[in-house]
């Protein structure tokens, strides 16, 4: 019998906010995470504005230890402090290191989409052109490997189950999140920490600025920058942070009391093969609807259902193209279309950790019956314009909020796609 998967633990580093309470004011007051990089200025960067998290290392010192710290990147950073904040948000107390017991029954999936490239290019390139390879210490490997973040997290909370790194570019978090719920529902774990991490670097944000698929017209008032379903969209902006979400099988929760906050209750991936227009900066909108369809169809729910629309939404050309997808794919018309909205809006895109940090978003938006503004698209993309009914400028409560769809779709034509519902018991 295929097991129901809940989540009863979120952590959270975004760009407007750490923590839980503080993203859901964020979100509920549209109040955006994108600012100003003077970096990016000294490095003549076109776009000079991106979303960071901010006051990171202060909270980071509170959890880690000296030693743990000097092995960690922003990369493992951000995605240790939310996978911690997910375990205690979830009931568990953080064990010691000197705790011999391993929870055999708990794993890990926490993608990234570029890795460890802001230690290359601050130290390790640098050091080794100098021949200073002696000099670089013993921690190069570990915080440049893909599955750098998910192994630290394993030896932080003593996971026992598979801990594992998956990379689909923008499609890594929500991919993340649905190879997590998989293995609960197989039976082959009943707990499992999954999200993405994606470090705040000039180095990671260097090829998208060379490609002009980066917003150049708004670096005087970053707040205005990221204009997703907008007509003055200029390209999307760069993101950061991470979000890591505690799976676990319905059973398991209600063996412990614990809290749930909702039900994954099915998703789909694949991949357009590069054909019909896809390519690896384009989704193939075949695939894309193919992908929004066997979610539903997974999910056992009929596509009326949907109350909610989180989509990958850029602030790119791609826009109309995904919200003609939606409603071709849930047979909506402009009057039935659900209401829709852009996290990256608030905090930009945060490529591998892009799906995580807005499934979050979802979950929270589920949690408190509202859906948060989409900010900038005063002047709806005239593709959008049958559809501009259903993007909430401000916070709108619904208090009979019930089912978010949540997408993911990314470089390579790799495509990700979650449903989240209210858990009935």
């Amino acid at each position: 019998m295929t097991r129901r998967v809940v989540i009863t633990g979120m952590g959270i580093v975004a760009p407007n906010a750490i923590g839980l309470d503080a993203y859901e004011e964020a979100l509920r007051g549209g109040r955006s995470g994108i600012r100003h990089i003077p970096l990016l200025d000294e490095l003549k960067f076109g776009c000079r504005v991106a979303g960071a998290p901010q006051g990171v290392d202060e909270v980071a010192e509170r959890y880690f230890d000296e030693d743990e710290l000097l092995a960690m990147n922003s990369s493992h950073r951000f995605g240790c402090v939310a996978a911690v904040d997910a375990w205690t948000d979830a009931g568990f107390e953080r064990p010691s290191h000197e705790d011999e017991h391993v929870f055999w029954e708990a794993g890990a999936v926490i993608g990234t989409g570029i890795g460890g490239i802001d230690t290359i290019g601050e130290r390790i390139v640098p050091m080794v052109d100098a021949g200073r390879v002696r000099r670089l210490g013993s921690t190069m490997v570990e915080q440049v490997m893909g599955s750098g973040v998910s192994a630290r997290v394993s030896g932080l909370l003593a996971l026992g189950n598979q801990v594992t790194a998956n990379s689909s570019a923008c499609s890594t978090g929500t991919e993340a999140i649905i190879e997590g719920a998989l293995r609960i529902r197989s039976g082959l774990a009943d707990r499992m920490l999954c999200g993405g991490t994606e470090s705040a670097s000039h180095y990671i944000w260097a090829g998208f600025d060379s490609m002009r698929v980066l917003c150049r017209n708004h670096n005087d008032e970053p707040e205005k920058a990221s204009r997703p379903m907008s007509a003055s969209a200029g390209g999307f902006i760069p993101g950061s942070g991470a979000a890591v979400i505690h799976l676990e099988s319905l059973d398991s929760a209600l063996d412990r009391g614990a809290r749930i906050y909702a039900e994954v209750m099915g998703g789909a991936l694949n991949c357009g093969g590069h054909r019909s227009g896809g390519s690896m900066t384009a989704p193939n909108p075949v695939s894309v609807r193919r992908v929004i369809g066997q979610a539903i169809a997974d999910a056992g729910i009929e596509p009326e259902e949907v109350d909610l629309i989180n989509g990958h939404l850029t602030a790119t050309g791609a826009d109309p193209n995904e919200v003609a997808a939606w409603a071709d794919a849930l047979g909506a018309t402009p009057e039935t279309f659900p209401v829709i909205n852009s996290t990256k809006s608030m905090i930009g895109h945060g490529l591998g950790a892009a799906g995580a940090l807005e499934s979050v978003a979802c979950i929270l938006m589920l949690r408190g019956g509202f859906a948060h503004p989409s900010l900038n698209c005063e002047d709806v993309h005239p593709r959008i314009e049958a559809y501009a009914e259903s993007i909430p400028h401000q916070v709108k409560e619904m208090p009979d909020l019930h089912t978010i769809i949540k997408s993911g779709f990314g470089f390579g034509d790799v495509n990700a796609c979650v449903i989240y519902r209210r858990c009935s018991q």
